[in-house]
């Protein structure tokens, strides 16, 4: 049936660019350029007139659908058309006329685009057109308007290239007929003085067109304006200080608020950071650091257990678990003055340990960890509070209790040994990571994820490679199976779980809840100002809140919760914030690479083949097998892949997967490359140090191009040289 539909689309779309080539065909043939002439309708103008004063009416519509005929097919004329509805019927009748006209045409070639073009270009090209298509639903009408006001943009364009983009036909038709009012009047006046003009560019002179492009400069003055207007009402209620104590106040310490205050702190700005607890936030005090250092030690101790792999002999590792969450502190300890409070000190930044909380646009008020309370004002305030482990509303979780990933270090680390049953609640990245460390660590393992697959977000294969390696690390992966609730009998805990209407009772030491995060919104006072949170606090593309002075970036702010977005949305932030009075940057999402750090390591960036087919974006997957890579094969772990997602026919990558060891390092060259417009071309021809895992990069751009070969072109050097044997 949708084969059937596609052919009748495609058909009628035949049909009207046939009908286009056969009427502009006939106009050329014909010589209709010679009667829409300045010179042709000059000379015509005495029968124009006759036939006027015979039949108003019949000329009128006549011309009417004349200059329909020609604006809907971009045929040249319709400036003259223009002059002659000055001479035809005054200055009146022939706005009227040729503003209704013009419009109409200008609408009928905007849908044949439209149709004919639309689909296609944004098939091909959707991914490049994302950020014109999302400008153009928001602004689609002032951009237009902008345009039609100023006349050296060719009329005909404008409706091909509005065609190919969503904003409404209605809008389209209705912008147009009052962009284009001024220069038709002006046309049309021209036109009641017809004998007198020699040119069209007579018309036009210099001090006209800088009128027009003056002209076009109202709707950005409007813009403007509204915008002030906007400001205004949202700061009507508010009183603001005459003077600021801080150009900046940043709300938290973490990836976002630290990266914001040394900005600011850089550009020699005033700045205060405020943090209530570590400095450092989430990732280097529960996430991040910590982890990965558990990672480290448990893949230790697995390659230990698997030494046979190298030549060794296998062995049972022994360690103190109490030592490894030692080390875990200690990582995190040599990190610490990275992010001290005496680093940014050092740096220019006030810092003040207590909790903030918004008194009105420009104040904030500081409850200080020593029990003092500061109030300071702020020209600009970012808030980076960050984001907190999400806890199910599980019946029964309280009474036997349960850790997560921020409270799970300090709890661990007075066991001499890992908890002997542990629950691992999610299958995201988080779950994922801890649920294999733990198990090569020695904790009998239950992972419990209620999506079909773990790493749902990933491709099905990359789920499956990742499901087998956990298993083959002795962690239970239950997926599928929806946690019901918590029960205790004495000392013992247990959690019910529901698999295919069947409840399964699962005894456990320990239970990590791990089933995503949730932005910090409470405690500091947007909802006194109405600043709106959903999620998370909503935010334009500039990251501002609704009011232009404070800003969100991080964890609370989204999309993304991870450690590099974050860092990435403050330079967004701290700049729009200081400089926006000048000049705003949009947040730029286009290239956003992470990783999940189990082993094999699965690291991504753009597209993957499932996104793909739910967006219905058609795309070519090429694939490297690592098992096939040198090093790779030297190192034991020749497993996993590259796979690249590119334009069909094209080198422009959309997105990389990478599934093996150090896939996280392997994907920076390809997010360089996309960031930058690099194609696999680029990258075959760049040389990559022999022996090395990055390799692998290179030969999956050499893949894309064997399947590319000019197979015509070899055909023919092979007779070639078959041919030079002979002489």
């Amino acid at each position: 049936m949708r084969n059937l539909i596609n052919q009748r689309d495609r058909m009628k779309k035949f049909l009207i660019v046939f009908l286009i080539v056969v009427a502009v065909a006939a106009y050329w043939i014909f010589d209709g350029d010679r009667y829409l002439s300045l010179e042709g309708i000059k000379a015509a103008q005495a029968q124009f007139d006759s036939w006027r004063n015979g039949s108003p009416f019949l000329a009128g519509l006549s011309f009417f659908a004349l200059y329909i005929a020609v604006t809907s097919l971009s045929l040249p004329g319709g400036a003259v058309l223009t002059l002659a509805a000055g001479a035809l019927f005054g200055l009146v009748w022939g706005v009227v006329i040729v503003s209704f006209a013009s419009t109409i045409g200008a609408t009928f070639a905007f849908l044949v685009a439209r149709f004919i073009l639309r689909d296609s270009v944004q098939n091909r090209f959707g991914d490049r057109l994302q950020a014109i298509n999302k400008g153009i639903k928001q602004e689609g009408a002032f951009y237009l308007f902008t345009l039609r006001l100023i006349p050296i943009f060719p009329f005909f364009l404008i409706n091909l290239v509005m065609g190919l983009t969503p904003i409404r036909t209605w809008t389209f038709y209705w912008v147009s007929q009052l962009g284009m009012l001024a220069g038709t009047i002006v046309y049309v006046n021209a036109g009641t003085q017809l004998a007198r003009i020699d040119s069209l560019s007579g018309i036009l002179s210099p001090g006209l067109v800088v009128s027009f492009a003056v002209l076009g400069l109202f709707p950005l003055i409007g813009k403007k304006f509204a915008g002030w207007l906007k400001r205004r009402r949202v700061y009507a209620k508010w009183s603001r200080p005459a003077t600021f104590d801080r150009n900046l106040i940043v709300i938290g310490a973490g990836a976002a608020g630290l990266v914001s205050a040394y900005i600011g702190a850089a550009v020699k700005a005033k700045v205060t950071l405020v943090e209530a607890e570590k400095m450092g936030g989430d990732c280097l005090n529960y996430g991040c650091v910590p982890s990965k250092a558990l990672i480290k030690s448990a893949k230790l101790a697995h390659h230990i257990r698997h030494g046979n792999d190298y030549g060794l002999d296998a062995a049972e590792p022994s360690f103190s678990f109490r030592t490894v969450m030692a080390r875990i502190h200690r990582v995190i300890a040599t990190v610490a003055p990275h992010d001290s409070i005496e680093r940014y000190t050092s740096l220019g930044v006030e810092v003040l340990s207590g909790y903030a909380r918004l008194l009105d646009p420009w104040t904030v008020e500081v409850a200080q960890n020593d029990g003092g309370t500061r109030r300071l004002t702020s020209r600009a305030i970012v808030i980076a509070a960050g984001a907190r482990p999400f806890v199910p509303p599980l019946p029964g979780l309280d009474d036997v209790g349960y850790l997560t990933s921020d409270t799970l270090w300090d709890s661990f680390a007075t066991l001499d040994e890992p908890p002997r049953r542990l629950v691992v609640l999610g299958g995201g990245p988080i779950g994922c990571e801890l649920s294999q460390a733990f198990a090569r660590l020695g904790s009998q393992v239950w992972q419990i994820e209620m999506a079909p697959r773990i790493l749902i977000r990933e491709d099905e294969e990359v789920s499956g490679i990742s499901e087998a390696s956990l298993a083959g690390d002795g962690v239970h992966v239950m997926t599928g199976h929806k946690a019901l609730r918590c029960e205790r009998e004495g000392e013992r805990k247990f959690i019910v779980v529901e698999h295919q209407a069947q409840e399964h009772r699962i005894e456990f030491d320990a239970l990590i809840c791990a089933v995503g995060r949730v932005a910090r919104l409470q405690g500091y006072g947007l909802e006194d100002l109405g600043i709106a949170t959903e999620r998370t606090v909503v935010t334009n593309e500039y990251l501002e809140t609704l009011y232009p002075n404070i800003f969100a970036a991080g964890d609370v702010a989204g999309p993304f919760q991870f450690t590099h977005t974050a860092a990435h949305q403050a330079w967004y932030a701290a700049v729009n914030a200081l400089f926006g009075e000048f000049r705003k940057f949009r947040v730029d999402y286009s290239v956003i690479p992470w990783t999940t750090f189990i082993d094999p390591e699965v690291a991504r960036v753009g597209l993957n083949e499932q996104e793909a087919r739910e967006r219905g974006i058609a795309v070519e997957v090429t694939r490297y097998g690592i098992d096939d890579l040198d090093r790779a094969i030297a190192d034991s772990a020749a497993r996993g892949f590259v796979k690249v997602i590119t334009v069909p026919g094209k080198d422009r990558i959309l997105g990389v997967t990478i599934v093996g060891e150090h896939a996280g390092d392997l994907l920076a060259e390809f997010v360089l490359a996309m960031k930058h417009g690099l194609g696999l071309n680029k990258i075959l021809a760049t040389i990559h140090t022999y022996p090395t895992l990055a390799e692998a990069n290179k030969y999956a751009a050499g893949e894309w191009k064997r399947a590319h070969a000019p197979q015509k072109l070899l055909a023919w050097l092979e007779k070639y040289h078959s041919w030079k044997r002979r002489i």
